[in-house]
């Protein structure tokens, strides 16, 4: 455990960063995989499945937890699962 005042501040901002991320993460993964089972199943609410999914990709490039690649490449399979 840090000593010094700012550590100590350091270590509690970074803990409230890391939640964050991983509960956007968390919510990204989520959206891709309810989209995937609805495909598998033939769901009739595939579009709005798709567009909450693409819109989670996006936002989580945004905020800078993906790079522009894995978002672009994300992106693709889902649009290709989706016109399949």
């Amino acid at each position: 455990m840090p000593i010094i005042k700012s550590a100590i501040e350091r270590v509690r901002t970074s803990e409230k960063a890391q939640a964050r991320n991983a509960s956007q993460m968390s919510e990204m993964r989520t959206a891709v995989k309810k989209f995937d089972k609805a495909k598998v199943a033939g769901a009739e609410n595939l579009d709005d499945l798709y567009k909450a999914a693409i819109s989670a990709i996006d936002r989580a490039h945004s905020k800078g937890l993906i790079k522009a690649n894995k978002a672009a490449r994300d992106k693709s399979r889902l649009t290709a699962r989706y016109n399949k």
